[in-house]
């Protein structure tokens, strides 16, 4: 997943087909869409997903309403989005957001 960039610097790529990688992929939908205390269980699937970062942008591009994704319950995408109103692609951001990081971690 991570690709060469001109610099020489090693960056993750974005992968568009995310879902084929997904952690959560043979997992249930119903362990993914639960109310209360068991979101936390069902939080726990993201947590070393390859694809945490797609997933999550998909949702919140996409105002998905129900489940978890990208390690976020609903309220806390709601609330998200909410705060940044501003934001026209999470793609974009958290992409950048990710790039960043690795350019500063490598």
């Amino acid at each position: 997943m991570f690709a060469e960039v001109d610099g020489g610097d090693s960056r993750m790529t974005w992968i568009d087909d995310w879902t084929s990688l997904a952690a959560c992929r043979s997992t249930e939908p119903d362990e993914l869409f639960v109310p209360g205390a068991a979101q936390n269980r069902a939080k726990a699937v993201c947590l070393g997903c390859p694809v945490r970062t797609e997933c999550l942008a998909d949702a919140l591009d996409n105002k998905t309403e129900f489940g978890i994704w990208g390690g976020m319950t609903e309220r806390e995408r709601r609330a998200l989005l909410r705060r940044r109103p501003e934001v026209t692609s999470w793609r974009a951001l958290l992409e950048a957001a990710r790039d960043d990081y690795m350019v500063k971690a490598g």
